[in-house]
């Protein structure tokens, strides 16, 4: 019988003590290969465990957003019960599958009446959905909320950053400050304050539109009732724009697509000399050329790629004992020097000149993602005379640092 995730936890929980007791109990006279080993295997036991939870909190995350879509229902439709709105979102499923599996030919009459009634509302403003002419209109609300799912669950920015959903695609500038420079004033009896208002910046989020490419679904698995072709296909299209959307929230060039967390950030250390390394004394370092305003909150962390974990949980003092220990409490996060950190893959790996390490505070970076997503079903001769139909998706997004002044986020470069 599968564990519970809480049992997970407790297992890693004693794992990890364990690794700490040893670190914590061998001199580091006495330390030798065979602690090594011991360490290294605990490690290995502790990142398969972690692969488990990871998956099962992925799992309860898809548990609560069926709950948040039973109450956008209620609150859209005016439904009183969870009941009545399953019903509706039940509905909405079945027309949706209709029109996946055989197109608009597909649907009965009492599902064009339905799609009818949902495209007058949306046209009137009542709904976010489109009225695209090839179908876009049969896309159920809650097919948007279901893609940025998919985008959320891949990970890497969008687990740190700010996220607003709007609406809407129109720019929107966005205003910036940075007051860590400046103080108040020891007043004497009966003088005026002095004026002095932060210096305000504005910066634009656009909305930039990104194509999943066509997919190809051959007709048996359309047909088939065991597979939830629903789910397939969401899940095909959101991973493919949770790729490009996360390597452009990464490392984009600003010009034409959004501006990378990588890009918008400055620089805090070099590692002269190390093209493929770092020490200890560059991470603290980085640390610290981060404003102390800049390391507090939820949202302060490390970033890099899992290549540079490798490196950074090999690090060992001049008695060959490791750095890096994980988090012992139930559910905590490991921690790298007291902050925890996120692993994304499209960071640069360590190379020279390379900005393969980031520290700071990853809220100041803002995505942007626009709420009305396009679904198109092909069916021209290039799929038909495969034995497929095509599907492709559109949606819009924007991502950029946030950050006046380029304190709140720094690098460390690898350099020859």
């Amino acid at each position: 019988m599968p564990k519970s995730i809480q049992a997970l936890r407790e297992q890693r929980t004693e794992l990890a003590r364990e690794c700490r007791n040893l670190l914590d109990q061998t001199p580091e006279s006495d330390w030798g290969e065979e602690h090594s080993q011991q360490y290294d295997d605990l490690m290995e036991q502790i990142d398969r465990i972690d692969g488990q939870i990871e998956r099962m909190e992925r799992l309860l995350d898809i548990e609560a957003a069926n709950r948040q879509r039973l109450d956008d229902v209620r609150e859209r439709d005016g439904v009183a019960s969870d009941d009545e709105a399953n019903s509706v979102l039940d509905q909405e499923r079945r027309v949706f599958v209709s029109w996946l599996q055989g197109g608009l030919e597909a649907l009965t009459a009492e599902q064009r009446q339905f799609v009818e009634q949902r495209r007058e509302r949306s046209l009137r403003g009542d709904l976010a959905t489109g009225t695209d002419t090839a179908g876009g209109f049969l896309v159920p609300t809650g097919f948007s909320r279901r893609l940025l799912e998919e985008l959320k669950a891949f990970g890497g920015i969008r687990a740190v950053a700010s996220v607003q959903a709007t609406d809407s695609g129109a720019s929107i500038e966005w205003p910036t400050v940075d007051d860590t420079a400046q103080e108040g004033e020891l007043l004497a009896e009966n003088t005026a304050a002095t004026a002095l208002d932060p210096a305000f910046g504005v910066k634009t989020i656009a909305a930039y539109k990104y194509s999943s490419k066509s997919v190809a679904v051959p007709f048996e698995l359309l047909q088939d009732a065991e597979i939830d072709i629903e789910a397939y296909i969401i899940g095909l299209l959101g991973r493919r724009i949770a790729r490009i959307t996360n390597r452009h929230f990464t490392t984009g060039t600003g010009t034409g697509q959004p501006e990378g967390v990588v890009t918008g950030s400055t620089l805090g250390v070099s590692g002269t000399g190390q093209p493929t390394s770092v020490t200890y004394d560059d991470l603290v370092d980085l640390e610290h050329s981060v404003d102390p305003a800049y390391r507090i909150g939820p949202g302060v962390s490390w970033m890099f790629h899992d290549d540079t974990l490798k490196v950074l949980k090999k690090l060992k003092d001049t008695t060959g004992r490791p750095l890096w220990v994980p988090a012992v409490a139930a559910g905590e996060p490991d921690l790298l020097l007291n902050y925890r950190y996120t692993v994304n893959q499209n960071m640069p790996t360590m190379a020279a000149n390379a900005k393969s390490i980031l520290f700071g505070d990853f809220s100041n970076y803002l995505i942007r993602d626009v709420m009305q997503v396009t679904l198109f079903r092909m069916t021209d001769s290039a799929f038909t005379t495969k034995g497929q139909v095509g599907f492709l998706a559109m949606s819009r997004h924007d991502g950029k640092l946030m950050d006046a002044a380029g304190n709140s986020i720094k690098h460390y470069q690898n350099l020859v």
